[in-house]
Order: structure tokens, then C-alpha cells, then sequence
């Protein structure tokens, strides 16, 4: 089957297919529409599209036909008592409902749940679909943390986003989520309570560097079960999580020159060197994530380019 590569772009949704080693241009859907994320379900093929509208609003849409021809599914509504603080610190909270402003991803359950999909979104609340993106319903119980109206907040844009999302690939009831800003999140009950997973992690636009919350994760990846960590394209700094299982704990891994930026291609596995400390339980899967430039101090950074949100199929 020919390979074919997808990007979404604030211009369109462009198609690539692989012909002998060299990209060729196939197809263009949404044109001079920002697409904010688009994948292919690797258990179904079918494409999914979020479309950043502006005047009209937040859109999602699936292809059946390979980018042929597009169905708009219903974008998911916040609830009517979701609420969020627009006030500063140390102010008195100011709350407003809270309103869907940005598909930051897409992406599809285990292999075990051929119906999940999941949506992350802004201002940092996750859906959850388990009926193939027909409908999709609220992840109370990440919203309802006790720390999210004071630690969760914009960088860069006006409200957090929950812009990374990761299945365990053995157990799919274990899922990790970024928010930016916000911290790395993960739920081992499918959904059901969320803890955070932010010791370790280092931030120096925070009064505390290593406080708790406040994070701002830009990407994930989690690595198969073969204690190796996959790398990550243009990455300020990538910590790893390899500790047993609900130890919440992450280790600075490797730091690689980079900008700021949220998408990136996953480059070759970086092994983990002998004598490191590995996984005693399981239960515990290495996980890479990206933080933004500013919260890795004394680490040697150059220009770079932001990368269109880009997924492959083979």
C-alpha cells in the first residue's frame, strides 16, 4: 500500500503520497482553512480534520474516501456549568462559561476500542467518543481537578489546551495528557480519576521551577514496551517517565537545540543507555515530552521552525 502523508496547515489539509522515495503532491482539501489537527484512525483509515474557522467557529470532519470527500461531524459543546477563571493571580476568581475555542488533536483509543476516539481541546478540556465520533461526551473528572482554575492557564494563547494525548499500548485504560500550561495528567481507570504527573519537570517562568502544576508540555510520545524513548523533532527538552507505576516522578532524559513549538515528526528511538533506571513494575511505559524553550534553563537552543501538525500511513 502506498505510504501517504498528511498536513494540515493554516492554509488547507495538503496530501503526499510515496512514489519510489519521492513525495508527491496528491490532493487538497479545505483550502484557505486552517486545519489545527488532522490524522487517520489506524484501526478504521478513515481522516479526521478539525477546522479553525474563526468567525464560525471550532469544525470537525471525517473522510470515509481518503480525503475524496469530507462529512461534518458535530463539534462537542462544554457543559452548560463548565466554568473557567479569567482572573490573575491573586485576584478574585472571575468565572465565565466555558466554550470551545480550539481542536487542539485527535486521536483514536487502543486497539482495543475500535469506537474511542478522543478530542483535546481549548480551553483544556478532553471528549471522549465511543462510538466512532458520532457523539462525544465530557471527561468530567480531568475538568473537576481542584487545581485546574488556579495552575491552568494561556501561553501564548488566551486559555490552557490539551494539546497532547497518549494510550498506553497495553493497557488502554492507561491514558497521559498534556495541557498547555497546565502539566502532564494520566488516568490508569479509563477516565474515571486523573492525577498529576509533574515531579521532576522543570519550569522557570514559575515562582517555584518545580512546582507541581503550572507545566506547559507542548508533546508527548510514548514508547512501545521496549524500553527505549522515541525521539522528538525540534525538542527543547524531553523528559522521560520510567519509573514504576503511580510514582509520578519524571527525569530530565536529553535536550535537544529547538524553538518553541507543539507538532513534530517522531524521529529514531533513542535507546536508553545501561545502567538507567528502568520500569520494575508492568505498569509503567517510558514517556517523552516536549516542554516549551523557557523551561529549560542552560540549554543551547537555535532557530527553528514550527512544524505543521503532520500524521503518516503506510
Amino acid at each position: 500500500m502506498t505510504e501517504m502523508m498528511i498536513l494540515g496547515t493554516r492554509k488547507g489539509l495538503l496530501q503526499f503520497e510515496d512514489h519510489g522515495g519521492e513525495w508527491r503532491f496528491c490532493r487538497e482539501s479545505f483550502k484557505a482553512q486552517p486545519v489545527s489537527h488532522a490524522m487517520r484512525d489506524p484501526r478504521t483509515g478513515i481522516l479526521w480534520a478539525a477546522i479553525d474557522h474563526g468567525h464560525w467557529g471550532c469544525k470537525l470532519h471525517k473522510s470515509a474516501d481518503n480525503g475524496a470527500t469530507w462529512t461534518e461531524i458535530p463539534a462537542p459543546v462544554y457543559p452548560a456549568d463548565a466554568a473557567i477563571n479569567t482572573a490573575f493571580p491573586g485576584e478574585e476568581a472571575k468565572l465565565k462559561p466555558a466554550t470551545l475555542s480550539y481542536i487542539w488533536l485527535i486521536a483514536p483509543g487502543g486497539a482495543d476500542q475500535p469506537q474511542r476516539l478522543y478530542l483535546g481541546t481549548e480551553p483544556g478540556g478532553l471528549f471522549q467518543s465511543d462510538d466512532g465520533g458520532e457523539t462525544f461526551t465530557f471527561v468530567d473528572a480531568l475538568w473537576n481537578r481542584p487545581e485546574r482554575t488556579s495552575w491552568w492557564f494561556g501561553g501564548g494563547r488566551d486559555h490552557p489546551g490539551l494539546c497532547s494525548l497518549c494510550v498506553d499500548p497495553r493497557d488502554s485504560r492507561h491514558v497521559v495528557i498534556g495541557i498547555s500550561v497546565g502539566g502532564v495528567y494520566e488516568t490508569r481507570d479509563d477516565g474515571a480519576s486523573w492525577q498529576p504527573l509533574n515531579k521532576g519537570l522543570y519550569a522557570n517562568y514559575l515562582p517555584d521551577p518545580h512546582s507541581e502544576f503550572g507545566h506547559d508540555p507542548h508533546y508527548m510520545l510514548m514508547s512501545p514496551p521496549t524500553l527505549t524513548c522515541s525521539g522528538c523533532r525540534t525538542t527543547a527538552a524531553c523528559f522521560i517517565a520510567q519509573t514504576p507505576a503511580n510514582c509520578g516522578t519524571m527525569s530530565l532524559r536529553k535536550a535537544v537545540p529547538s524553538t518553541s513549538g507543539f507538532r513534530s515528526l517522531p524521529m529514531k528511538p533513542i535507546p536508553i543507555p545501561p545502567g538507567s533506571s528502568r520500569p520494575s513494575t508492568p505498569n509503567s511505559v517510558p514517556l517523552l515530552v516536549r516542554l516549551s524553550a523557557s523551561a529549560a534553563p542552560r540549554m543551547a537552543a537555535r532557530p527553528g521552525r514550527r512544524c505543521a501538525t503532520a500524521s503518516r500511513r503506510r
